[in-house]
């Protein structure tokens, strides 16, 4: 078997004892963000499986947008990333 030789981790355990990978995190063509997607991408950075520029640049994302989703996981865990309950946490 050939592994691709990649610059940091290969995969990550979660402070739950789930174990976080590179193959679990979404192909970097993703256009559609659904909140479990937005999820893995702030645990792998929170978690130092990528850097967090890494997942901006390969993600497309802007600095303000991905510091949205952190916020919104901070604050309201994983619901606060889904689209039809932002009108409801922003309201809070």
């Amino acid at each position: 078997m050939y592994l691709k030789r990649i610059d940091g981790l290969r995969a990550v355990t979660l402070p739950d004892g789930t174990i976080l990978s590179r193959a679990d995190l979404p192909p970097p063509a993703t256009r559609r963000w659904v909140a479990s997607r937005k999820a893995i991408v702030v645990r792998a950075v929170a978690h130092g499986l990528i850097q967090r520029g890494e997942a901006i640049e390969r993600y497309g994302l802007s600095e303000e947008e991905f510091d949205t989703w952190v916020s919104a996981i901070a604050t309201h865990g994983v619901d606060g990333l889904k689209v039809t309950a932002i009108q409801k946490y922003r309201q809070l």
